[in-house]
């Protein structure tokens, strides 16, 4: 009981919090997780510049004569840059406004942000260049990938306004903007993946083709898990004119079998292409989420 409300007052933190770098800074605050050992440190390698410490940096990095005279803790950062560049893939359909049942004013979409913009701010605090691409509304909304806090408080801005609209952009649209130069990339997508195959999913396998480092973030809400929709309320695809369905008692067997047969596709034809794919519920603590979505395959 202590573990599942640790896990649902962590969750809320995103529905009532306004701010997003407020939740990034808490689900962050202890994780000391990188993307990647890209960044080059040690002797021989020039000095860059000083910055303030952060949850999961080296003790040894802190400049201490530094911290003596400014009473404060800052870090010495020293490397070449690295070649591998961040990029951050939102799913901002329709389906991505579907609301947890237990969690009022969360839903799919809020928490995808606060997984990438957490992502964003690891790349940010490892020095890395990072991107973002919003699909939704038929359109690809395309910032390019930079360097620095500046470019942070910009994705993190831009997160921030993305909402949930119309359909994912189509096969052309998706291949004409997802062709990153710089290879390999690490590519971060969040999605609900209720469509596949999908052009998205088209788009996320030529990345992968491309030698791109994909790892796909799949969200569903816990009612959607459990098949424990109420009985009296009516729903409608929010991306498909099909009018209205009732979610009966009888259908909840055919309903779960339907949705394991999905995902179990989903998760083996990403494997197929050296895809992780994590699964996880918008009710979950953020902060687990994100270390098993950051895992390495085959690491700990």
């Amino acid at each position: 009981m202590a573990a599942t409300a640790a896990m649902s007052a962590s969750a809320s933190l995103i529905a009532h919090t306004t701010k997003l770098d407020l939740v990034i800074r808490h689900v962050l605050a202890g994780l000391g997780h990188g993307i990647h050992a890209g960044r080059e440190r040690g002797a021989g390698v020039e000095f860059s510049e000083y910055r303030a410490y952060a949850p999961g940096d080296e003790w040894r990095r802190v400049d201490w004569k530094l911290a003596a005279r400014a009473d404060r803790y800052f870090v010495r950062e020293a490397e070449r840059d690295s070649h591998v560049a961040v990029w951050l893939i939102l799913d901002a359909s329709a389906s991505m406004a579907e609301p947890s049942r237990s969690i009022d004013g969360l839903d799919k979409l809020s928490y995808a942000r606060t997984q990438l913009g957490c992502v964003a701010a690891i790349a940010q605090r490892q020095g890395d260049a990072f991107g973002l691409v919003i699909l939704g509304d038929g359109k690809v909304a395309f910032t390019p990938a930079a360097r620095g806090p500046r470019q942070l408080q910009r994705v993190l801005a831009r997160l921030s306004k993305a909402e949930a609209r119309g359909a994912l952009p189509d096969a052309g649209a998706l291949k004409a903007s997802l062709h990153f130069a710089v290879s390999p990339s690490a590519v971060y997508a969040a999605s609900d993946l209720l469509d596949w195959p999908s052009p998205l999913s088209q788009a996320l396998t030529r990345l992968r083709q491309m030698r791109h480092d994909v790892r796909v973030l799949g969200l569903q809400t816990q009612a959607e898990i459990d098949a424990s929709f109420p009985d009296t309320q009516a729903y409608r695809d929010p991306e498909q004119d099909e009018g209205v369905f009732r979610f009966g008692s009888d259908l909840r067997d055919g309903y779960r079998r339907n949705r394991e047969a999905h995902f179990a596709t989903v998760t083996a034809q990403a494997r197929q292409n050296d895809m992780p794919v994590t699964l996880a519920a918008i009710e979950q603590a953020p902060g687990d989420v994100l270390r098993r979505w950051l895992r390495r395959p085959g690491g700990r």
